[in-house]
């Protein structure tokens, strides 16, 4: 069930990946964003370019190892009136699931 639900990134999420969804969301997010090992403002500018090229609700997913992620990237989807749809922070990395608003 993992491997269908983030296809070759499934390992990253560990066993409890499909939990990391929405009833109503399709099992495969629209991209993922490995922006681990990056510290800010790098992350933010890495989403804010991906998202950019995404169509109006399309799912991306990004991992991170920043802390400061957990600040910046609810208020930068606040603030871009994207949805923040879940944020997870197992073993040491942050990670999102962000729809793109329209």
């Amino acid at each position: 069930v993992v491997d269908s639900c983030l296809g070759d990134r499934a390992g990253t999420f560990g066993d409890n990946a499909c939990l990391f969804l929405e009833p109503d969301m399709p099992l495969q997010p629209d991209a993922i964003l490995d922006a681990s090992g990056l510290n800010c403002p790098e992350p933010v500018m890495m989403l804010h370019n991906r998202i950019r090229d995404m169509a109006p609700g399309d799912v991306v997913v990004v991992l991170a190892s920043d802390p400061s992620t957990q600040r910046d990237i609810p208020r930068f989807c606040e603030f871009l009136g994207h949805a923040l749809l879940a944020h997870e922070e197992p073993d040491g990395e942050f990670r999102y699931r962000i729809r793109k608003g329209g």
